[in-house]
């Protein structure tokens, strides 16, 4: 009996070990945080979360030279900045955030090493706490979208600050926008990451890190 079940078991060992593919980045691919902590990523989910299963706060786009993963992203730590993929896990570690890898899909043709040269123009600048476009500072989404601009994979939409359940502006915006002495932005052009993770011409191809 043990000539049988051993081999089998064998078997589903080595099936188990090669359906765990490791997850291989791409120039261009993105990279989508959920649960970040803070008043701001919570109340950017708040408002524009599309479905429970992509409840994104950020998202960063990957440039992959020989030597080195690098992310491209906009945050308000540093501002937009390009830091060692190492350190984006690390940073998403830190705020117990899952990472989440998108991929634009194959029959999408699109220049990632054009994107990736409009991305490395936007970096030094400030991160921008209005969310209104300006070319003087940028917020995460709206770096991603401006790298992809004229490739057209994103496409910007109106904004809505209002929470889901009341229809009234959610607390922490009226706040926010209060402290900076603007009006809440509402219906104004914009992007968000869930937004752009629901966009057609991307594809969801696994999870780099867990907390």
């Amino acid at each position: 009996m043990l000539k049988f079940i051993s081999p089998l078991i064998l078997f589903l060992l080595i099936v188990s070990c090669n359906s765990k593919e490791e997850l291989v980045l791409k120039n261009g691919d993105l990279l989508f945080l959920d649960q970040s902590i803070g008043n701001l990523s919570e109340a950017i989910t708040a408002v524009t979360q599309t479905d429970k299963a992509t409840n994104y706060s950020h998202i960063a786009l990957v440039e992959k030279t020989e030597q080195e993963i690098w992310v491209l992203h906009a945050a308000p730590e540093n501002g937009s900045e390009r830091i060692s993929l190492q350190d984006f896990l690390t940073y998403a570690k830190k705020d117990s955030s899952t990472v989440v890898a998108y991929r634009i899909k194959p029959e999408i043709h699109f220049d990632a090493s054009r994107a990736i040269q409009k991305a490395q123009q936007m970096l030094g600048k400030p991160y921008n706490y209005s969310y209104i476009l300006t070319d003087t500072a940028y917020y995460c989404s709206d770096f991603v979208y401006r790298a992809f601009e004229e490739d057209n994979i994103f496409t910007l939409e109106p904004m809505t600050f209002k929470d889901p359940i009341s229809g009234t502006i959610h607390p922490t915006w009226v706040s926010h926008y209060e402290k900076m002495g603007l009006q809440v932005p509402e219906g104004l052009l914009g992007c968000n990451p869930n937004g752009m993770a629901a966009s057609a011409k991307i594809e969801k191809i696994g999870i780099l890190q867990q907390p």
